[in-house]
């Protein structure tokens, strides 16, 4: 079972679960995507499966998701959101763990930007990078990705309207060389795969092996 956890927040706090790994070699924090927070299936789905492949997770709320409002928070509170919880998670969870960051959407631009910040991680996760709004593909949310030294696993949809295929490929090539892109046939944003037969939860549970197997690549450069 998930357990419930608080994380400081100014004068408030930001709800959290984790799912502990039996003998865990890497930690991963883990955040939701702009319509959606911590508890929803897919990342539950993903949450779980991941810690069943040797990876501690912790998946948070953005204080807006708490508050239950419609519309996320600003980049630069987001940003400040995830520096927070990745201090806190040093502090009081991971130990000497190496530990990931990885978020769906919204939350995985999140995390980016704060590694360009300065945040301190060993690699980024994306469960669907937002590359750009869907038929604007004329502005691109790249332009920070380029100097990061962090590698970066890219996990996307073959059908996602926020990820150009020819564009995102193109945008990858020009990422650091320990990086990797994997595309998912047929998957939307949220990989749902049309008449797949597959729920919410096993959508999520699809792309644990793959962030499992890059994260034991990573540790195995250490």
């Amino acid at each position: 079972m998930s357990q419930e956890l608080t994380i400081p927040w100014g004068d408030e706090t930001l709800t959290a679960l984790l799912d502990e790994a039996e003998n865990p070699r890497a930690f991963l924090v883990l955040a939701h995507g702009s319509g959606a927070g911590k508890d929803h299936d897919f990342l539950s789905g993903y949450a779980r499966a991941v810690a069943n492949q040797g990876v501690s997770v912790l998946r948070f709320n953005f204080p807006y998701m708490d508050a239950g409002k419609k519309f996320p928070d600003r980049a630069p509170v987001a940003v400040e959101v995830w520096k927070k919880v990745r201090e806190w998670v040093g502090s009081n969870l991971s130990g000497d763990l190496p530990v990931f960051a990885a978020g769906k959407s919204f939350g995985g631009r999140m995390a980016s930007l704060a590694v360009a910040e300065g945040m301190d991680v060993r690699s980024l996760v994306f469960l669907g990078y937002p590359l750009h709004a869907p038929k604007k593909e004329d502005k691109l949310r790249d332009e920070h990705l380029y100097p990061l030294a962090v590698p970066m696993l890219f996990l996307e949809g073959t059908r996602d309207p926020f990820a150009n295929r020819d564009i995102m490929t193109r945008v990858f090539s020009n990422l650091n060389r320990d990086s990797e892109l994997l595309w998912f046939e047929g998957g939307d944003h949220s990989f749902k795969v049309a008449r797949s037969g597959r729920t919410v939860s096993q959508d999520g549970s699809g792309l644990a092996e793959a962030t499992a197997e890059f994260i034991r690549g990573q540790l195995a450069k250490d």
